[in-house]
């Protein structure tokens, strides 16, 4: 419920037990459809299970736009100052640089809205928890169309991909991106670090490139690329690499959002069809199709038996070096 603030234009919006105030509430995010920051509050509060759900106690960078879609993009590993008491964050480290990072973690609804008072309109989250932030629980299959690549493409590959997870006996939770591709979600035990569930997502994708050559690549280089194929980018599952979450708001002028489906609906949907407009009243049909993703658990221990087959056979990983 937003109730006024006196002559200030900020509302104050009531989520669950707690009170977030949106200043500026009707600044303008997107410029294409009007859409503003209230609505973009509103918005994650019409979907608030489904966008709890997606960011739960996972370490989470906030795409900001502190000035909307037409001002600068800040990339906001550490939580803005100035945070709730009731906001929690999740320390990660990063060796490389001899740094660290105490990144905002959701764990209620009230987090995400009041991420939003902060000018954040995209939420990337980490693929583990902070229980143990090294060692993943979610494997990422990210289909990534080149620049000449068409949607009709990205369903076929998403139709190699189901089959291929149906033979592995492994739940897939496909979702839109947002821009021109597809994600597909597999929970896993968290059991092994990144580099061995990177080494799983490259194994599989180089056997869904077998499975349709003409599709799609692996390649490593960006100009190894044929502009036509689709990129089964498994160096999203490296860590700190970070993909929009499921219900997360992209930032583009006309407020598309990353949107679960099912199987069923790929050969039909387009990600254009999923805004801050329409999926609300998807969500009220439909409740949150991913809502069954931590019950489905899946074990990598067959794709590095493949990862092991593709090293011994003189096709090592070239590229993506770890923190």
């Amino acid at each position: 419920m937003a109730t006024g603030s006196g002559k200030s234009p900020a509302v104050t919006l009531e989520v669950g037990d707690r009170k977030v105030r949106i200043s500026n509430p009707e600044r303008i995010y997107f410029p294409a459809t009007g859409a503003t920051k209230l609505d973009l509050a509103n918005y994650y509060l019409s979907v608030g299970d489904g966008i709890v759900r997606a960011l739960f106690e996972r370490p989470c960078m906030m795409h900001r736009f502190p000035e909307g879609l037409s001002g600068e993009k800040v990339h906001q590993k550490r939580l803005p100052h100035g945070a709730p008491d009731w906001v929690q964050t999740v320390r990660v480290n990063f060796p490389r640089y001899n740094r660290h990072a105490d990144e905002l973690c959701v764990t209620h609804l009230a987090d995400v809205i009041w991420s939003v008072q902060m000018s954040t309109v995209e939420f990337h989250p980490w693929n583990s928890r902070r229980a143990d932030v090294e060692r993943p629980d979610e494997w990422r299959i990210d289909l990534d169309p080149m620049p000449e690549c068409g949607f009709d493409r990205v369903r076929r590959v998403a139709g190699v991909v189901h089959e291929l997870l149906d033979e592995l006996g492994a739940t897939g939770w496909p979702k839109t991106s947002g821009g021109r591709g597809v994600h597909v979600y597999v929970r896993i035990r968290p059991e092994w670090g990144f580099g061995d569930v990177r080494r799983a997502a490259l194994a599989f994708a180089r056997e869904v490139e077998r499975r349709a050559p003409q599709d799609v690549t692996t390649a490593w280089w960006r100009r190894d690329r044929d502009p036509h194929r689709l990129f089964v980018d498994y160096n999203q599952n490296a860590r700190d690499h970070t993909i929009a979450s499921a219900y997360s708001v992209r930032g583009v002028p006309d407020a598309t959002v990353s949107t679960p489906i099912t199987w069923d609906e790929i050969d039909d949907v387009h990600p254009r069809d999923f805004t801050i407009s329409t999926v609300p009243a998807r969500f009220a049909e439909l409740g949150d199709l991913h809502a069954g993703i931590d019950d489905a658990v899946y074990s990598i221990e067959e794709l590095l038996e493949w990862a092991e087959r593709d090293e011994s056979e003189g096709r090592p990983d070239h590229g993506g070096a770890e923190d």
